[in-house]
């Protein structure tokens, strides 16, 4: 009889560990799905599991950024203790074609600020891009070319978008984005800028405020650090700690 009642007593401790641990899984498989990052740039195409904070992360993207993009969204999260990451990379096209283009382009402008994605249309031919769509301001529509342009082996912009103001509570340039998105599209924005120091940054993001910090070679590399994050989509302010490099 003993036995059995410190049997019972064992599995009575150790079931709200589990539930704790259950509970703690559910949060950040429910915060990563719900993450803009997933929502708009990943499409759902990548499925997260956690299991005591330890995730796995599954499915097909069609870039190499995108996969990076997924494991670092997800590892900015609470409770997350690392990442397993066995996403597949499965392209419809070649790299630096004109689809990929199209896709880095598209990219480019769910993770900027002031800029729509889901308003432009992207077209492209032998590496020239032409743009079509709205935008709500000429700022804007100028904004989405100087992206367009800054993407890798884009020869040219053609630039069709009409400015069309939208109506009166519409517009969704100021829509609110996760920190663990925004702390991703931070980084990202750095990987992809050849004129940064990514590796020697780190970036934390607190109700959209982008905290940096980290070794710049230069003032002029740590105010261009300062220019990406705050480019980046959600953002409010800022705040760059960066030492540079004597």
């Amino acid at each position: 009889m003993k036995m059995y009642n410190r049997i019972g007593l064992v599995i009575a401790a150790t079931l709200p560990i589990a539930c704790f641990a259950s509970s703690s899984d559910s949060k950040i498989e429910d915060a990563a799905r719900a993450s803009y990052n997933y929502r708009m740039v990943l499409q759902d195409h990548v499925t997260v599991k956690s299991d005591d904070g330890m995730v796995t992360l599954t499915g097909t993207v069609q870039d190499k950024s995108e996969k990076a993009l997924a494991e670092d969204t997800v590892s900015n999260l609470p409770g997350v203790v690392g990442v397993t990451n066995r996403i597949v990379v499965k392209a419809n096209f070649e790299e630096h074609s004109d689809a990929w283009i199209a896709l880095r382009i598209r990219t480019e402008l769910l993770l900027k600020a002031n800029v729509s994605a889901t308003a432009t249309k992207v077209a492209v031919d032998d590496g020239v891009v032409t743009l079509t769509g709205t935008a709500e301001n000429a700022a804007q529509r100028e904004l989405t070319e100087a992206y367009a342009k800054d993407v890798e082996n884009v020869k040219s912009v053609r630039n069709d978008i009409v400015v069309q103001a939208p109506d009166a509570g519409t517009s969704k340039m100021g829509e609110a984005i996760d920190d663990a998105s925004i702390t991703s599209e931070v980084k990202f924005a750095l990987l992809s800028h050849g004129s940064t120091s990514a590796v020697a940054t780190k970036v934390t993001t607190v109700d959209s405020v982008v905290n940096i910090s980290g070794v710049a070679n230069s003032a002029a590399e740590k105010d261009l650090v300062t220019k990406l994050a705050q480019d980046s989509r959600g953002v409010k302010s800022v705040v760059n700690t960066m030492t540079i490099k004597s």
